[in-house]
């Protein structure tokens, strides 16, 4: 069962109507359209009661608790650098049109469209999971990675704080963690983040796509502008902590030109080290994010698909591990090579730090951190 949509609402209630594709002010997705689970679909129509000039009304956000038993989430792909992950919201406010984690809500009854991004749920309650799950005797200290599958700082997080609450927690604990974010509202938690920096407690990685704001604008309606993220780099590293650029994804086409710029960006600002990861639109995401094509960049949705087919195989995505997020064939291997010889020229070459696990104390069930 999903869990109730009632608890919270930023904006009020949600407005239910099914969208017939198109751009919806402030959001990123085009329509609403079911997820692959649901037995029956959904279509809008005109039924001839629609004038033209008459705008709908507009979606609003609604948050509903997620009444999970744990937060911590294991992982062992091969292609992902971290063992252990905790995702304080399902959904996301950002509303990023490319989003991989949009098939997710398929899982709650909801549509990975507008859903997505309208009717979220937090962990309300995480920071008290945590600390139950870190107490428990044999856990092995392994960094997090914190907010993964969605962003742990989208515009909720300003009023629900959960992902501060879990960073309180891997701050008294001194447990490593690190962070992917494309929202200045991580630089809040500078107080904490900083102190675990300097001890090596902790990395944060700004993900950026393009550095064109009307771009940004219409695919990452919520989301900080590339300007500001580029600005949150260069706070966190004056800080002292660790920080890298995520380049992600990489879209054919519309943002794959930008590639070399966005990394002089983020080094001039301080990162020390880079990343990329390739579009991938697997399950609903292959028919949304075209359809986002269609509506903003009509004149290039045909090429941006015919490169991803080129790198995937003749379809739209491959989930196979090791070519999930860089893609394979010729057009892949410019990308890549591009991308390790720009990293090498700017200087953005080093691995980040190790974090640390050394360092960790457990906390009691009740509260108080260990002696032994």
């Amino acid at each position: 069962m999903p869990p109730s949509p009632s608890a919270w609402c930023s904006e009020g209630p949600a407005h239910a109507m099914i969208s017939p594709p198109g751009p919806t002010k402030g959001r990123g997705a085009a329509s609403n359209r079911d997820g692959r689970f649901e037995p029956t679909h959904r279509e809008a129509v005109d039924d001839g009661w629609h004038r033209d000039d008459e705008e709908l009304p507009p979606l609003r956000t609604t948050v509903g608790v997620d009444t999970a038993r744990s937060v911590i989430t294991r992982n062992d792909s091969p292609d992902v650098p971290f063992e252990q992950s905790i995702n304080p919201y399902r959904g996301c406010e950002h509303g990023c049109a490319y989003c991989f984690a949009r098939p997710s809500h398929a899982y709650l009854g909801l549509s990975p469209g507008l859903d997505f991004e309208t009717r979220l749920f937090a962990k309300r309650g995480a920071a008290e999971l945590l600390r139950k799950e870190l107490s428990r005797r044999g856990y092995r200290c392994s960094p997090i990675a914190l907010g993964i599958n969605t962003d742990g700082y989208q515009p909720v997080e300003r009023e629900l704080r959960v992902t501060r609450e879990l960073l309180e927690v891997l701050h008294e604990t001194r447990h490593p963690v690190s962070i992917v974010t494309k929202s200045a509202l991580v630089e809040r938690d500078l107080d904490l983040l900083s102190e675990m920096g300097r001890e090596g407690l902790a990395h944060v990685a700004v993900s950026v796509t393009t550095l064109d704001r009307s771009l940004a604008r219409r695919m990452e309606p919520r989301a900080a502008t590339p300007q500001r993220r580029i600005e949150t780099l260069r706070r966190l590293s004056e800080a002292g902590v660790p920080t890298a650029v995520l380049v992600a994804p990489v879209i054919p086409v519309l943002t794959d030109p930008e590639l070399e710029a966005i990394l002089e960006a983020a080094s001039a600002a301080g990162a020390r080290s880079a990343g990329y990861v390739m579009l991938r639109l697997p399950h609903e995401l292959a028919e949304l994010f075209p359809e986002w094509l269609e509506v903003h960049e009509p004149l290039k949705a045909s090429r941006v698909l015919n490169r991803l087919r080129e790198m995937r195989g003749g379809a739209l995505y491959d989930a196979s591990f090791g070519k999930r997020m860089t893609g394979e064939g010729p057009y892949a291997e410019i990308i890549q090579r591009r991308f390790r010889l720009a990293r090498q020229r700017i200087g953005l070459n080093n691995r980040l730090p190790d974090l640390r696990t050394d360092l960790f104390r457990a906390p009691s069930p009740n509260g108080q951190l260990s002696l032994l």
